[in-house]
């Protein structure tokens, strides 16, 4: 009967503390909260020696480079001096030549890769070119003097070897 006592005495206590500790901080504390209070003492007071601030200059952490992101992919079969697509489409004549715009931006340079794929994903082509930090515009492009089989192919794009977006696209 005692041991039952002692463990519900036990168990009331620990739930008594659990409540107290996820109570919120309303700044509605009673007089008897303000009475049992440790004396307030200044912030740095609790502090480790090492974790005390600092006087001086604070120090900052340059954020790591990020590789040139995906800011656009447009298909068609002319671009503009600006490596822009004049006229974006998803569907090609048998004897266009083929151009991926890619747009991209990032704080270091990066390698962009396209993989031109045509119905079941047999690779037709493959280019990786080298890309500036800033913002960029890159073309790629394929082409068939003999004209291209009709069917569906499909562009993907890759940024040092990750693949972050495709397109599909036919051939009439």
């Amino acid at each position: 009967m005692a041991r039952m006592l002692s463990t519900a005495l036990a168990a009331a206590l620990v739930g008594a503390l659990a409540l107290a500790g996820c109570r919120k901080n309303d700044n509605a504390d009673t007089a008897a909260d303000a009475a049992n209070a440790p004396a307030a003492a200044s912030p740095d007071a609790a502090l480790p020696a090492a974790t005390a601030p600092a006087a001086g200059p604070v120090a900052t952490t340059t954020p790591p480079a990020t590789s040139p992101i995906l800011t656009g992919l447009d298909l068609g079969n002319a671009v503009g001096t600006d490596n822009r697509v004049t006229s974006a489409s998803t569907s090609f004549a048998k004897g266009d030549t083929i151009h991926a715009s890619i747009a991209t931006n990032g704080d270091k340079a990066a390698t962009v890769t396209t993989r031109w794929t045509y119905q079941d994903g047999q690779v037709v082509h493959e280019e990786d070119k080298s890309v500036p930090a800033g913002a960029q515009v890159t073309d790629f492009s394929i082409s068939k003097p003999d004209g291209w089989p009709a069917g569906d192919y499909k562009v993907e794009v890759l940024i040092d070897g990750n693949l972050v977006q495709s397109r599909d696209f036919s051939v009439q």
